[in-house]
């Protein structure tokens, strides 16, 4: 699987290459500011970049801009996000981008090599890896015009866990309810959010971000 990395930190960046070729993955590239990250994403194409929210010059929200704009040229392309700080509005512009797997973790989160390792191959996937913190903010503020108002509490509480990215399976065992029973819930989910028929994971994906785009 191919990485692109975009990290100013010397030490983290250094350390997240050798941490994914440590586990077969191969770093196209790692860049340490924004202007750079546009034409590496394009040139390379990678399977899916780990991108600091920010970067040089500016470090405000420069790898995020820089993200975004990537994946206007090259849609579709996987972006995994790393912060130091939950920003909600990171997370919504992150989803303007057009389809593909998003994701988005709080640095801390790289401590955990198996966490990190498996939100990696997530985004890179198609799915969503977004943090636990990010959801919580989330879903905290009132949305009472948007779509995700239909939904029951445990609902609402499902499509969280989904929005971590979490299987079926995982999300009956976090909620102690049966499988049958999150299969239930989803497929509420996904009638409550108009998302016609097709590919499950498709579904799953387009009702996180339907969730994620009202918060």
């Amino acid at each position: 699987m191919r990485v692109l990395i975009a990290e100013d930190h010397a030490l983290l960046r250094d350390g997240l290459i050798r941490l994914l070729e440590a586990h077969d993955f191969e770093v196209v590239e790692a860049v340490d500011n924004g202007p750079r990250l546009v034409p590496a994403l394009v040139e390379h194409r990678p399977d899916v970049a780990v991108v600091d929210v920010r970067l040089p010059p500016t470090f405000t929200d420069e790898g995020l801009r820089a993200a975004i704009d990537a994946r206007s040229q090259v849609p579709g392309l996987p972006i995994l996000v790393l912060s130091q700080y939950v920003e909600q509005l990171y997370a919504r512009e992150l989803l303007t981008g057009g389809g593909g797997g998003v994701g988005y973790l709080l640095k801390d989160r790289v401590s955990n090599v198996a966490e990190f390792l498996d939100a990696v191959r997530r985004v890179a996937g198609g799915g969503t890896a977004m943090d636990p913190d990010v959801i919580g903010q989330l879903l905290a503020r009132n949305t009472k015009d948007s779509p995700v108002s239909r939904l029951t509490p445990r609902e609402s509480e499902v499509l969280g866990l989904m929005a971590e990215g979490r299987s079926n399976a995982a999300i009956a065992g976090a909620l102690f309810v049966t499988e049958k029973a999150v299969s239930k819930h989803t497929n509420n989910i996904f009638a409550k959010l108009d998302l016609p028929p097709s590919e499950d994971d498709n579904r799953r994906v387009m009702a996180v971000l339907t969730y994620l785009s009202s918060r």
